[in-house]
């Protein structure tokens, strides 16, 4: 079966997902123009490591219900940011902590804001 799902349809069913698991401060910003190694972050935070691991595999389950797999995920272990490789899109997802210290915004503020929004 092929896909035909654009890869910006596919980034927003992440971000539909980790809206589902109450992530917070949900960013999707477009990359492609900027680097070669995705089209779109999406970058998300939790409020803990048990919610940043709630958002993480609750995106799988749901994009994985799409015939939508990540290619390697990282940082389960500690659930501090975790990091879901898609190839044409990549998800950050958070502790607040984290997120604050490493300031990808902050890192990307070339890139173009498709979606910001708060709590």
């Amino acid at each position: 079966m092929v896909d035909e799902r654009s890869v910006k349809e596919k980034a927003y069913l992440a971000v539909e997902a980790a809206r589902d698991k109450k992530a917070e401060d949900i960013r999707l910003l477009e990359v492609g123009k900027l680097t070669i190694i995705a089209d779109y972050f999406i970058i998300c935070s939790g409020n803990n490591e048990r919610q940043v691991e709630a958002i993480a595999r609750g995106i799988k389950e749901d994009l994985g219900e799409e015939e939508i797999f990540p290619l390697r995920t990282a940082g389960r272990e500690d659930a501090r940011w975790i990091l879901m490789d898609y190839a044409d899109f990549i998800v950050h997802i958070f502790h607040h902590e984290e997120r604050d210290f490493y300031e990808l915004e902050r890192l990307w503020a070339d890139a173009k804001r498709l979606l910001a929004e708060q709590g």
